[in-house]
């Protein structure tokens, strides 16, 4: 199966508001950054484990780890919660960054070193998404 009809039958897995809202959110990254990589990562481990939600990925990153070893990986991610959905901005270093630059004028999100949690999109400012989301491709580009 294709990475994009994974994502497609995540997203249409969900319940209606948050299948439609992961479905605009979908259109919106792509439309910030639309040739970029997707992925799509089942939440399960190497022994088939379930170890995280599910999640869609955008981007490409070389992530670097303190035992010298690289992986890639996606920058930006999103994935259903039980409560909401869950945007990833996994390319800013500085873990108070998004608190501080964006906390204030989201809306109702909890917004922690590189995650937007939200119950819906009406409860947010999209266009304060979508900043944070440029941004989040944007500092990496700006890393290498």
């Amino acid at each position: 199966m294709t990475i994009q009809k994974q994502i497609t039958e995540y997203i249409t897995s969900q319940p209606e508001p948050k299948c439609s809202d992961m479905q605009e959110l979908h259109r919106i990254i792509l439309e910030i950054k639309p040739a970029c990589k997707l992925w799509f990562l089942d939440g399960k481990n190497d022994e088939n484990k379930t170890v995280s939600n599910p999640n869609i990925g955008y981007g490409l990153q070389t992530m670097q780890y303190a035992g010298g070893k690289t992986q890639e990986f996606y920058q930006i991610g999103m994935s259903a919660n039980t409560t909401g959905i869950s945007i990833y901005i996994l390319t800013i270093s500085d873990k108070t960054y998004l608190a501080k630059t964006y906390g204030q004028e989201i809306g109702k999100a909890s917004v922690t070193g590189y995650c937007i949690k939200f119950k819906a999109l009406k409860d947010i400012n999209i266009e304060i998404l979508k900043a944070a989301i440029r941004d989040g491709f944007e500092q990496d580009e700006k890393d290498n």
